[in-house]
């Protein structure tokens, strides 16, 4: 199975496209997510198709992507023109670069309490994606939508790649963000594995608190997930489909589900997913509060790096990831 990384997991860094390949040949990786179009010095044919020949050259796969494509989500920006614009965009620099997908989201957990809430972004997400249908099918790159930072539940996501059409539209299926929407990350792969196409692997810790669970992203191996039930599972499911890791350690969320207004924004929750997220916060144990030092860009930048180092070796060494010797 091949192992990669986000280019989002040391964004301290600042790093384009060139130094994240370079550095992903370092670690010796097989993948690497550009998960936005910033990571590029330029969004010309000519410019990509150098970076794709370094990719080759290093033996490294590239994975593009972009941010929010709903126009009505509060995440979404108008940088790159509208939002068919913007997808129009991201399939064409995936095409030039050689990414099989173009990895995009609909926009977080706000959108679920907007006017129409999450159905009716779905709605306009799906719209987008099929702007898109053909130029997407002529340049053999598939519509990758996230589950991210809460916006979707997996149901809800499977829903919007149904809908939108599933000939060119898949999922990039995010272990970390599934938490987030109170989800067991082995009951999302359940649902999503099948239609993943590209991924965000991270571990949580799950904790109770008071008024429902907290929830801190983590490297992987340093949180309360079983990643080897996680990627025995994976092989079955999706054994094709590259395990990208997106480490984003020390995030720490509450969600005070025990709370009655809690709810507004989950009308359609579905009760046994819901209960495996609870059985995973009953079983973890409570963290100290994480904070890195503040005014210190070059600690965040180390600390970044060395969490996904040792994510990597956690894969090689425990999960027996990657195709390249390490």
């Amino acid at each position: 199975m091949k192992l990669g990384f986000d280019n989002y997991s040391i964004r301290a860094l600042g790093w384009k496209a060139p130094q994240l390949l370079d550095y992903a040949a370092s670690l010796k990786v097989d993948v690497v997510l550009f998960s936005d179009l910033d990571v590029y010095d330029s969004h010309e044919e000519q410019y990509l198709k150098e970076v794709r020949a370094k990719a080759s050259a290093l033996g490294l796969e590239i994975h593009a992507g972009t941010g929010s494509i709903c126009p009505s989500s509060g995440t979404f920006s108008n940088r790159f023109g509208t939002a068919e614009e913007h997808l129009a965009l991201v399939v064409r620099v995936a095409k030039a670069l050689g990414s099989p997908v173009a990895r995009c989201y609909l926009g977080n957990a706000a959108d679920r309490l907007s006017e129409g809430g999450i159905t009716a972004r779905i709605q306009d997400t799906v719209r987008v994606c099929q702007s898109a249908r053909r130029q997407a099918l002529d340049a053999g790159v598939k519509i990758a939508v996230e589950n991210h930072a809460g916006d979707m539940q997996a149901w809800e996501l499977i829903t919007l790649v149904e809908e939108a059409g599933r000939d060119f539209v898949g999922v990039t299926m995010d272990s970390g963000n599934a938490t987030w929407t109170l989800e067991d990350p082995l009951g999302s792969l359940e649902l999503l594995g099948p239609y993943a196409l590209t991924t965000g692997i991270r571990d949580s810790a799950i904790w109770e608190s008071p008024e429902g669970a907290w929830v801190r992203w983590t490297a992987l191996g340093d949180g309360d997930i079983d990643f080897r039930a996680y990627v025995s599972r994976y092989a079955e499911l999706c054994p094709k489909v590259p395990w990208i890791l997106e480490i984003i350690p020390g995030v720490t969320r509450h969600f005070p589900y025990l709370q009655p207004d809690f709810w507004k924004p989950y009308q359609h929750a579905r009760a046994r997913e819901f209960a495996k997220f609870v059985a995973l916060a009953r079983r973890g144990k409570a963290r100290e509060a994480f904070k890195l030092p503040e005014n210190d860009p070059l600690a965040e930048q180390q600390y970044q790096k060395d969490q996904l180092e040792r994510s990597v070796r956690y894969c090689r060494q425990v999960l027996g990831l990657g195709e390249k010797p390490g």
